[in-house]
């Protein structure tokens, strides 16, 4: 099944004690890279929480946000702060300062209370007050993350709408240049024998065949459209496959785009040459939406 790597997703619950509220988004990315930002509290699910990322997807920038409010009386406006933490914080600015002070003369900016507070360990939190909700924190997160999926499915089914879209038009152009390469061999050959005319010398017929059969090898691109259409097949297989695809798609997209090149460098004729810059337009529209799929 086909996935996108672009996704969003959110849900909380209030059961009248905490809110606890999920959101999960993703980019495209080359691997899996998940982050998971936690209050404090709640960060020794840290592990457990990407190890369950990690069962669902295969790749993606992915960021998950947990935001917990408490409701009850009981958690209003308490802060409890760790002295020694403090303590230790106030002496090293002291220490800092003199050092400060002895080589460049500056005085440094003193600790703001917001400063101090954000220092991680300067609020302390209890953990029997948090290990409490973890039941209902990884149930909820399951829960958004299948939601976080379906969506990432959704978007798959559209993306490989459009390829297969753009796949078929493919075929057909190269359909299109297959029916007209025959006439223009026969447009060369006729070119340039009508140049020899012209020229009114006598030529030897067996070194003319032998110029024309190799001007017609030059123009030869049965090989090109050949694989053309093979890589069209694979594509078409590789969408059906129930894996992580995006790789096997981008080498796809750039071996078509190296046959149309190939075939545009070949043609020789207008009409040929136009058929070659649609075939890159194609494969570039889908090239664009493949670097978004898992």
């Amino acid at each position: 099944m086909v996935k996108s790597m672009t996704a969003f997703a959110n849900k909380e619950i209030n059961n009248g004690d905490v809110q606890l509220s999920w959101e999960i988004r993703s980019v495209n990315h080359r691997y899996l890279d998940a982050s998971v930002y936690l209050p404090e509290g709640f960060t020794h699910k840290d592990a457990q929480l990407k190890e369950i990322i990690r069962e669902k997807l295969g790749r993606g920038k992915v960021d998950a946000k947990l935001v917990c409010q408490f409701l009850g009386e009981s958690h209003e406006s308490e802060i409890k702060i760790n002295q020694a933490v403090v303590n230790g914080l106030l002496a090293a600015q002291a220490e800092l300062t003199k050092i400060a002070e002895q080589s460049t003369s500056e005085k440094l900016t003193s600790l703001t209370v917001t400063d101090i507070l954000q220092f991680p360990g300067v609020k302390e939190t209890s953990e029997i007050e948090y290990v409490q909700y973890d039941k209902a924190v990884i149930i909820l997160f399951k829960e958004v993350l299948n939601s976080f999926v379906e969506n990432r499915e959704e978007e798959g089914a559209r993306l490989k709408e459009m390829l297969i879209s753009r796949a078929r038009n493919i075929v057909t152009i190269v359909s299109q240049v297959r029916e007209r390469r025959p006439l223009v061999v026969a447009a060369m050959r006729d070119k340039v024998l009508k140049r020899l005319s012209e020229l009114d010398i006598d030529a030897d017929p067996n070194r003319i065949e032998q110029e024309l059969v190799l001007q017609a090898q030059r123009l030869d691109v049965d090989e090109e459209l050949d694989r053309l259409e093979s890589h069209i097949e694979e594509l078409f297989a590789v969408l059906d496959r129930n894996e992580p695809i995006g790789r096997r798609l981008d080498f796809l997209m750039q071996e078509l785009n190296r046959e149309a090149n190939t075939l545009g460098s070949k043609a020789n004729d207008a009409k040929t040459t136009k058929c070659s810059v649609e075939l890159k337009v194609l494969i570039e529209q889908m090239r664009e939406q493949v670097m978004n799929i898992e």
